[in-house]
């Protein structure tokens, strides 16, 4: 169809025709060194190989610190007969393969001529990869240039040698098993050893001390994509969650969703074994407590508990409010039957932050959506965060502080609100917002007022983007805050940097390790860890130097938590994995060679077999007849089916739309279509098999098919398209290309159609260049998974691709999979022959003879095209060109121009075998055959013949259970390990210089706690334990505290978080306030006032201090007590307080309720 394509694109070109590459001429054979001759036209890789990116072993990438690799001939595996099953599992590897007998001296008389020159014969090695042969397998061809540059074959290993070794709470799933329950955040709580993560169908609970168990009785019961994570509790269903807040101090979790509410959830759930109930069906669902709409019509975006135990949460449009603990605690305390009541309670006594920072219509706050919130709690304030300015804020006053930019200069000077600048955001959006109709009536004073502000503010926005150059979307937004031991802020960004604060949000420091855009951060101890949009975690100090980086996942990590000794993060596409808070350190060179020496154990061998077709349809028809020739006879011994379709539709209008259809994002075509049903009713599509993915572009169709009892283990399809056409824009030449996750293991599929004519080698070889280095997959637009799984996942930063992983420029796409099998309609001829030579030599079955002459081969001789791929030996005779409807070998072309025929058919691969012969194991995870390769000669519907070949594949998987219970033995049996873990998690010895005190009309006391450790630093965080009143008879009532142990208003302590060196201490102010007047709200009015209670108070102060390794804490216990008495009685209790305040020692601290919190570092496997 070659003349039919070329008047179609002519037609179409509103100018001449591309100008014609010049071809190599064949008019004479290669000579033996020109076909051998590897290193001339090969594809230069040295830019690729300078951006070499390392990857997560979540597909087990590891990239070679050497910078070539010595070439690899192939030679087919030498098992026995494969099973005939379609897939089938080992526990262990096949033992090594045995290698053929050593062929005689006269080995060379018996190659066929063409192969030797005058030079002598070849290779023993390269005769074997061309003629060599398994039983049950066919000899195959390997192109030369297939060990460097971006055709290197991807190294694996069992434990990758360049990251800490995880502990795989959740292993990557299928992303087709997430719809609707995604996970969004995460979050921990290390006292009770818990993770939370929030879901877009609830909220989940891991135990930390079963992690390292299964699922037990209850297996059956888990989720599909969940079979091998370690067990875990799920919530009855809910709106998506998006944030998740721990409150210690009530022993809840609020978590805030799409739908505008705030829940809450007890804390107190026992573990998945607990909840196994005697017929083994899973773990009983736990439901949420108070519940509220906390915002109409606009989502939860983001929560915090402050430093007074209020609960604060924002939303769209700028909006904040805060929810007064009094309201809370009184909810907590109705009984369920009291539950609209107290949802009711809480929902009316909100306070509207952004409306109290407006006056006269003019609001100090951007009205851009509050993504982050974070708690100040070393100075009581709160960070309120869009995408591009920050808001500070008064955590007992609730008062508006500051609001800044990423810059760091003040937006609004909030001191003065006659002057306030509202802030335009980068789509100038202004609004004028006014309160009242006595406020219209103000006139034209108030009219300029506004217009002012409103100029201010858009020429604010232009300075802006005439800062960045063009107007474009500015590469520099937030993406994460979070707050430091040290009480520093840190700040994330999307080009990659890192900005430190302080505590009245001025800019300190800046630093940047990674050119991706950051997506959390996770402060523990002395350390930071930072999540990139690549996957990719970086580990810095407190000053921001950085420590240590690896890949983590190979997708986003969108969120972090700390618990059991644990840095736990969570990737986009739903894994989540724990690394140890000392990482990088000498703990994970042990566990990592541990768990390397025991691979076997957790090693499985997954065996399947995939049958492989193409077929130039020339825009017809099949008849159901040859359709079951070509598909439906192979078809019923294997379990995945990949069909590749090329001319099924063309002419210059088709083309013209299909074009118009993918700026849009449209595919597909009423040909294809039926030819998708057509094959799916040949292969009883939903009995035997289910369509997996699809793909369509112009007269290209891809699709695949896998076996029901198959299909539960393949997943992540992703789907590509490159056009080849006219400018690289048109389909009428190009490919389409599949993705897909089997057996935790990628494999890519691409049909292609190349250029046509027989001089146009050099074109061919540019268009599969061209395919090979720019084929870039992405989540399927449309089908059954596509639109499920695009609306339910998160989203991302732009620059990423829609399966989640960021995109690499100097690392193609294909280059990354296990396996890689191109298919289709190459276009490369026979050359140095003629017609009659060739219909001669096929009547007559020479291939041998017509192989020499093949152009494709030719040209991966020379490393031109196809580097390093393999193919199966051809014994079928050419399949094009025929004429239609004629059977047999006489219907070859004998009209006019009688087309040579040639192979332009073809099939080839390359799995993950870098050597000619390897073991499947997890260091090459995939091993592929060929069974069959053959064309269907007597289907007559097309100019072409169709071509099939059975691939059997195995594939070495990890048992994820296996391993991660291998984690937990040797962290119980490795003397080393247990040690380790031992010296992180000591506590540095501390002191405080007094367990009373007594404040009283606005005084202040100091409070020091020294670290007596002479060699690490040591983490305090002060809290408040509760608080009391003073009865007349002088005793105390029972402790009540606030949310997540905040202070009372009347009193200040900072800092109360900070870092103290080795030997030294720290000065710590303990601060009665004045007189505080509570407001009591309803729907955002204030209501009522009152003076707080004038009774003598009491609160117990918790000093928790913790190592940099771990999440043990060790608490001293002060007593505060505020006086209102008379001044006499004040003064004598006074004076006996002081008769009590003494330096006190380490063995001292028990009688004044000193206590151990223990993490799980000792977590033990059951």
């Amino acid at each position: 169809m070659e003349d039919e394509d070329a008047e179609a694109v002519t037609k179409m070109a509103t100018t001449g025709p591309p100008p014609q590459r010049k071809g190599i001429s064949y008019s004479q054979p290669l000579t033996r060194d020109a076909a051998l001759n590897v290193g001339s036209g090969g594809i230069s890789s040295s830019s690729a190989s300078a951006s070499r990116r390392k990857h997560s072993l979540d597909d087990d990438r590891i990239y070679s610190s050497s910078a070539e690799a010595p070439r690899s001939y192939s030679y087919p595996h030498y098992y026995s007969s494969p099973p005939i099953s379609s897939s089938s599992s080992h526990p262990h590897p096949h033992p090594h393969p045995v290698l053929p007998p050593h062929y005689p001296n006269n080995f060379t008389h018996r190659i066929p001529s063409s192969l030797s020159g005058s030079e002598g014969s070849l290779t023993l090695e390269r005769a074997m990869s061309e003629y060599g042969g398994a039983p049950g397998t066919l000899p195959e061809f390997m192109g030369s240039g297939g060990g460097t540059g971006i055709f290197r074959v991807p190294l694996r290993a069992a434990m990758h040698p360049e990251r800490p070794a995880p502990l795989e709470i959740r292993p990557h799933p299928l992303r087709e098993t997430q719809a609707g329950s995604f996970l969004r955040t995460l979050a921990s709580e290390p006292r009770r050893g818990q993770l939370w993560a929030g879901t877009e169908s609830g909220l989940r609970v891991w135990s930390l001390p079963e992690v390292f168990g299964g699922w037990g009785g209850c297996a059956a019961g888990a989720k599909r994509g969940d079979e091998e994570s370690a067990p875990f509790r799920e919530s009855g269903h809910t709106s998506p969650a998006l944030c998740l807040v721990v409150d210690v101090a009530t022993g809840l979790i609020w978590s805030g969703h799409k739908d505008g509410k705030i829940r809450s959830w007890r804390m107190d759930q026992t573990g998945v074994r607990d909840t196994v109930l005697e017929d083994a069906s899973p773990p009983m669902q736990f439901r949420e407590g108070l519940s509220w709409q906390a915002h109409h019509r606009s989502p939860v975006l983001s929560m915090v508990i402050t430093s007074y135990g209020e609960l604060w949460s924002g939303s769209e449009g700028g909006i904040i409010k805060a929810w007064p603990w009094d309201a809370i605690e009184k909810s907590l305390s109705l009984t369920t039957e009291e539950r609209h009541m107290a949802a009711l309670l809480v929902e009316r006594s909100y306070v509207d932050l952004r409306s109290q920072v407006t006056v006269g219509g003019v609001c100090s706050l951007p009205a851009s959506d509050v993504k982050y919130m974070l708690a100040d709690n070393s100075r009581s304030k709160v960070w309120s965060a869009g995408s591009v300015t920050f808001a500070l804020w008064d955590a007992r006053t609730r008062d508006l502080l500051k609001v800044f930019g990423i810059d760091g200069q003040a937006e609004v000077r909030v001191e003065n609100p006659s002057v306030q600048e509202p802030y335009a955001e980068d789509e100038m959006k202004v609004k004028f917002v006014s309160t009242s109709k006595k406020e219209k009536s103000q006139g034209p004073f108030n009219f300029f007022q506004r217009s002012r502000n409103a100029l201010i503010g858009a020429a604010d926005a232009v300075r802006r983007v005439a800062v960045k150059g063009t107007f474009v979307e500015d590469n520099r937004r937030t993406e994460a805050l979070a707050i430091a031991k040290d009480g520093m802020i840190w700040t994330g960004f999307t080009n990659g940097s890192l900005i430190q604060w302080d505590g009245n949000g001025n800019r300190i420091n800046e630093v940047q390790h990674h050119s991706t855009s950051v997506q959390c951060i996770c402060s523990f101890g002395e350390r930071l860890w930072v999540g990139y949009v690549s996957g990719t975690v970086q580990v810095m100090d407190l000053e921001g130097n950085l420590l240590g980086g690896w890949v983590a996942h190979s997708s986003p990590v969108i969120k972090m938590a700390a618990g059991g000794s644990y840095i736990f993060t969570l990737a986009h596409h739903g894994g989540i994995r724990g690394w140890h808070l000392t990482s990088p350190g000498p703990l994970d060179d042990i566990l990592r060679t541990e768990l390397a020496n025991r691979e076997l154990s957790y090693t499985k061998i997954e065996n399947i077999k995939i049958l492989v077709g193409t077929w130039n349809v020339g825009q017809e028809k099949a008849s159901h007849d040859s359709l079951i020739s070509w598909l439906g006879s192979a078809a019923s011994e294997v379990g995945l089916v990949v069909v590749g379709l090329q001319e099924v539709e063309m002419g210059a209008g088709f083309l013209a739309m299909a074009a118009a259809k993918e700026t849009v994002g449209l595919e597909g075509s009423a040909n294809g279509q039926w030819w998708l049903d057509t094959i799916g009713k040949t292969l009883d599509e939903g009995i035997s098999f289910q369509r997996v993915g699809s793909r369509q572009l112009a007269g290209l169709v891809i699709a695949a098919w896998a076996r029901k009892n198959l299909r539960p283990h393949i997943g992540d399809v992703d789907a590509a398209a490159v056009p080849c056409g006219f400018g690289r824009a048109i389909g009428n030449k190009g490919s389409v290309g599949l993705r897909m996750r089997v057996y935790d293991r990628t494999i890519c599929f691409a049909n292609c159609h190349f250029a046509a004519h027989l001089e146009a080698v050099s074109r061919r070889n540019a268009d599969f260049d061209h395919v090979y280095r720019t084929m870039s997959f992405s989540r399927p637009s449309v089908g059954l998974h596509g639109a499920a799984a695009g609306a339910t996942s998160v989203q991302l930063h732009r620059g990423v691709t829609g399966s989640g992983s960021q995109t690499d420029e100097g690392k193609p796409e294909l280059s990354e999979a296990d396996m890689v099998v191109f298919l289709g309609d190459f276009n490369y001829r026979l050359h140095g022959i003629t017609y009659d030579e060739a219909r001669d030599m096929v009547s007559q079955r020479c291939f041998d003879w017509l192989r020499e002459k093949d152009q494709l081969r030719a040209e991966m001789k020379a490393g031109k095209v196809f580097q390093g791929m393999r193919e199966g030996q051809i014994k079928f005779p050419p399949t094009y060109k025929f004429e239609r409807h004629q059977p047999g070998l006489s219907g070859y072309d004998s009209g006019e121009k009688k087309r040579i025929p040639a192979w332009c058919d073809r099939i080839l691969y390359r799995d993950s075998r870098s050597i000619s012969v390897a073991e499947c194991s997890l260091d090459c995870p995939l091993v592929s055959s060929i069974m069959q390769y053959e064309a269907c000669m007597d289907v007559t519907d097309s100019d072409h013949k169709p071509v099939r070949c059975i691939f059997n594949v195995e594939i070495a998987r990890v048992d994820e259970l296996i391993r991660r219970q291998e984690y937990g033995e040797i962290i119980i049996s490795n003397e080393k390990v247990s040690s380790l873990l031992q010296e992180s998690s000591d506590v540095p010895e501390s002191i405080v210089s007094t367990n009373n005190i007594i404040l009283q009309n606005q005084e202040s006391t100091i409070l020091r706690i020294t670290n007596k450790c002479e060699k690490n630093k040591a983490a305090f965080h002060i809290i408040c334990e509760g608080q009391s009143t003073v009865k007349e008879d002088g005793n105390t009532s029972e402790l009540c505290s606030r949310g997540s142990f905040g202070f009372p208003f009347w009193l200040e302590v900072h800092p109360a978080i900070g870092i103290i060196k080795p030997g030294q201490t720290v000065e710590v102010t303990v601060h009665h306030e004045d007189f505080y007047t509570q407001e009591e709200f309803v729907d955002g009015i204030p209501q009522n006032w009152w003076c707080e209670d004038t009774r003598d108070k009491e609160v117990v102060l918790l000093v928790n201090v913790t190592g940099t390794g771990s999440t043990d804490s060790e608490s001293h216990r002060i007593h505060v007590r505020h006086c209102f008495s008379s001044r006499t009685s004040c003064n004598e209790t006074k004076g006996h307080s002081r008769r009590n305040q003494v330096n006190l020692h380490r063995s001292d601290f028990p009688q004044f309720g000193s206590s151990e919190v223990h993490d799980f570092c000792h977590m033990r496997c059951p």
